[in-house]
């Protein structure tokens, strides 16, 4: 089986895959549903897709040019189901076994609302209940934890709203290439995102294995980031963490900082890195170790021993197709370390009771 590990260093493949590839799994379908009247969009989505919702939502707000909400489907399905018939809503399950995305999907469909379903399992409960669906793009990860997943469905999302946006005149022919043109970019950097992630997580990942407590804050498109920083240490390391937004974690929750808490930056270098910056400041003061993950290079000499600086000078927006890799290769490294068996569920009878997946 492979490992997380397998699947990071994966990503640079299964990115150009999709990019080869779009027109047969979003332009041709997109173009042959009639969509034409959505002026809002929802996406429903889980745990690790839910967080790739949120990396891919500012970019897609951007160029759709109108609201973008990401909701939890079975709140949505119980209490929220007063949608207007302008709403498309995006169902995501990458395996396509979501018991709450299936049975929302039903509910909507039945609604007579516009449902496009997102996965990469063509014969899941979620394709075959589904109107409309669109393939991800890569298989689905044999590790019950993704990371590639969760990086190609921030992709895919940033890709359906570009094609969409230019299919509707909502963005100009200049500004679609140049957002191509930055995407292919990342992507040809991947590999050596890798290799500096890889090097940083051997560096600093004794202090990430002692530490009893991580919170990630990030801010914009880096807030999914953060998210996913708190699910995958909670699966693979099981350890207590936290993501943040961070405005959300200056009104409250740094009163319970310790000392020896690990604090990560996730910084897109963006709209609030000065405000990200004084933050920083007021944490360094109290804890012992905070770390900064930055999309870009920047002035060596604001570099501490802990931050990673990558050298890609793109939009804030799109930073989220790369900042995870290194979050992901120190959850994986914190799971060796600990002993953690991640090809077998540590609770092999939950799903027995619950049903979470079908």
């Amino acid at each position: 089986m492979k490992s997380i590990n397998d699947y990071v260093h994966l990503e640079p493949k299964l990115y150009q895959q999709v990019l080869d590839n779009v027109e047969k799994l979003f332009l041709k379908p997109l173009n042959q549903w009639d969509l034409s009247k959505f002026k809002r969009v929802i996406i429903y989505a889980t745990g690790s897709s839910s967080n790739a919702a949120f990396g891919a939502l500012p970019l897609m707000s951007k160029i759709l040019g109108m609201p973008i909400q990401v909701e939890e489907p079975s709140i949505s399905e119980n209490y929220l189901m007063n949608i207007e018939n302008d709403t498309l809503c995006l169902a995501i399950s990458q395996g396509g076994h979501s018991y709450s995305v299936v049975k929302l999907v039903e509910r909507l469909q039945k609604n007579q609302k516009m449902v496009v379903a997102l996965t990469s399992e063509k014969d899941s409960p979620l394709a075959r209940v589904s109107n409309r669906v669109l393939e991800m793009g890569m298989p689905v990860e044999e590790m019950p934890y993704v990371s590639a997943g969760y990086s190609v469905t921030i992709l895919d999302l940033i890709l359906i709203a570009l094609v969409l946006s230019k299919k509707f005149g909502k963005i100009s022919a200049e500004e679609d290439e140049k957002y191509w043109q930055l995407i292919q970019e990342i992507t040809k950097k991947l590999p050596q995102v890798i290799k500096q992630s890889d090097q940083w997580v051997e560096k600093h990942v004794d202090d990430f294995s002692n530490a009893q407590r991580i919170t990630f804050i990030g801010y914009g498109a880096a807030y999914g980031v953060a998210r996913e920083g708190e699910t995958k240490f909670t699966e693979a390391v099981r350890n207590n963490a936290w993501g943040k937004e961070l405005e959300e974690y200056m009104h409250g929750p740094y009163l319970g900082l310790h000392s020896e808490d690990i604090i990560v930056f996730i910084e897109p270098n963006g709209k609030l890195a000065d405000r990200a910056q004084l933050l920083r400041k007021f944490l360094k003061q109290h804890v012992n170790h905070v770390y900064t993950i930055y999309a870009n290079q920047v002035n060596l000499s604001t570099l501490t021993t802990g931050d990673l600086a990558f050298e890609i000078a793109t939009n804030e927006l799109l930073a989220a197709l790369f900042l995870t890799v290194p979050i992901h290769l120190m959850a994986y490294r914190l799971s060796q370390i600990k002993g953690v068996d991640l090809e077998h569920s540590a609770y092999p009878d939950f799903d027995q009771i619950t049903a979470s997946k079908i």
